[in-house]
């Protein structure tokens, strides 16, 4: 049986030349440190492209707001373009530096995974053969210029070790069905989805929510548990 996919390479390659011509130009621009500090050693820094209400000292990647380009990707023609070939909608683009030496500690994000509805894309423009992901135990390269994705539901983590800051253009997409089918395409293998359509319900603890369920008298709660229940004797999906 395949594993899920953690991470994967996707059929896309873009302009090195270009992206690092317009990452030059937005090197002097204010980068900020990246809000949990407790995660990394040395700099890791974040420069918005998109961002909530398109503020550029904005770069917490939650929907409190509508998102909307900034300033700053604007005056950037190539990585315009490059945001625009993904063909789903956008939440928050940010470029990441993690300068020589840096380290990510291992951590997880939850929520930020194709299946879970955001999927999230890396693009490395600058990097270095032994600048490394560690991946639920797995260390993986992600090479410049190509898309990466990864389910950064999973324990993950980078080093750093080369002497050059390391810099990835990292979209958050909302996953769709374009984004389904390049996945597919890419030999995509999704996580099972659980048997009762709730994580927090499983074979241990079923018959105990069915009859919270049928105690609680109400119709939409019985129905529910009938639902569960033809479920776990294998007469539902």
């Amino acid at each position: 049986m395949l594993l899920p996919s953690r991470y994967l390479k996707l059929p896309f390659s873009f302009d090195l030349q270009r992206l690092r011509a317009e990452l030059a130009q937005l090197e002097a621009s204010e980068w900020i440190s990246h809000f949990n500090t407790n995660a990394y050693e040395n700099n890791w820094l974040c420069l918005p492209l998109r961002s909530v209400d398109g503020r550029i000292d904005h770069i917490i990647p939650v929907n409190e707001g509508q998102f909307q380009d900034t300033v700053l990707l604007q005056a950037s023609p190539y990585l315009q373009e490059v945001i625009t070939f993904f063909q789903c909608e956008k939440t928050s683009v940010r470029l990441m530096s993690l300068e020589a030496g840096g380290i990510i500690k291992e951590h997880r994000d939850e929520g930020t995974s194709l299946e879970d509805g955001i999927t999230r894309l890396h693009i490395p423009i600058t990097t270095t053969s032994d600048v490394l992901f560690r991946i639920d135990g797995e260390e993986v390269h992600f090479s410049a210029g190509d898309c990466w994705y990864l389910n950064a539901s999973c324990l993950h983590g980078v080093r750093n070790p080369s002497a050059y800051a390391r810099v990835h253009l990292m979209l958050d997409c909302v996953s769709n069905a374009w984004l389904e089918q390049v996945f597919n395409d890419a030999g995509w293998v999704a996580r099972p989805k659980p048997k009762y359509h709730d994580p927090a319900i499983n074979d241990d603890n079923v018959l105990d929510v069915i009859a919270q369920l049928r105690a609680g008298g109400q119709i939409a709660g019985n129905n529910i548990a009938n639902q569960l229940d033809a479920i776990r004797l294998g007469q539902g999906a």
